[in-house]
């Protein structure tokens, strides 16, 4: 009787926490890892208005939508390409009517800091022979967004098949970009904001628009999405405010 009693006391004792705890979380955003410093930013701006601070968790696109796929708990997913919204679209797990393409970027050759030369980036340029013997980083060029942009931009120019066995691929585009930092490749494929938001590389040529699908980030929430501040920071993220936001990270809007 004692035991029933103390384990009675708990959970009423327990129990009023729980809003609490609800309360002081925020929205679970799932994001492309290019979002890094930017949506950080967007999400500290909507806890300066007085609501609880959005989970951000940032990644590759195609794992985040996995983990979706998985049953993850999250309310928001920015993916930094179209094919993997429209995977969770097509099994349902996107909330209809609230996907919007609102962010545009740009895709470049990086190299360490302190290499100086540029690249003329256009059909058929030596890229391999800059490269060397070493190798050249890239996000996963067959699942990842920013490895499947790298990779119709190469195929596009017609300098695949030369470094096709050559690349050094990364789980994510940061991941691609910190070997570049630390020098351990002589040059990566990244996209423009990556490189603005490090001193420790340089921007050596930028692939042209035409030469691969036009990179843009949707955004959508999710059909498992209980969390009351889900619509309303979306409706923030896509404002003149949010955007503005965005714009001043490199990124382009729409």
């Amino acid at each position: 009787m004692r035991r029933f009693l103390y384990l009675l006391i708990l959970l009423l004792v327990a129990a009023p926490c729980q809003p609490a705890i609800a309360r002081d979380r925020g929205p679970l955003v799932l994001a492309a890892a290019s979002l890094q410093e930017s949506l950080t930013a967007a999400a500290d701006a909507w806890a300066a208005r007085g609501h609880d601070r959005p989970v951000l968790s940032f990644a590759a696109s195609s794992a985040l939508a996995r983990q979706i796929e998985a049953g993850a708990p999250a309310d928001m997913f920015l993916s930094a390409d179209e094919p993997w919204m429209d995977a969770l679209a097509a099994k349902r797990l996107v909330m209809r009517g609230t996907r919007v393409s609102f962010l545009t970027n740009r895709l470049v050759l990086v190299a360490p800091a302190d290499q100086r030369s540029r690249i003329s980036i256009r059909r058929g340029f030596p890229l391999a022979r800059a490269v060397g013997a070493g190798r050249l980083a890239m996000a996963d060029p067959e699942s990842v967004p920013a490895g499947k942009y790298g990779k119709a931009a190469l195929t596009t120019l017609g300098v695949w098949p030369a470094l096709s066995n050559r690349i050094a691929a990364a789980e994510n585009v940061r991941s691609a970009l910190a070997m570049v930092e630390r020098r351990q490749v002589p040059f990566g494929i990244v996209y423009e904001t990556d490189a603005r938001a490090t001193k420790s590389v340089r921007i050596a040529g930028i692939f042209p628009a035409a030469s691969h699908p036009p990179i843009t980030y949707p955004l959508a929430l999710l059909t498992r999405s209980t969390h009351r501040d889900a619509a309303g920071f979306r409706h923030f993220l896509l404002s003149p405010q949010g955007k503005a936001i965005f714009r001043r990270y490199g990124f382009g809007t729409r």
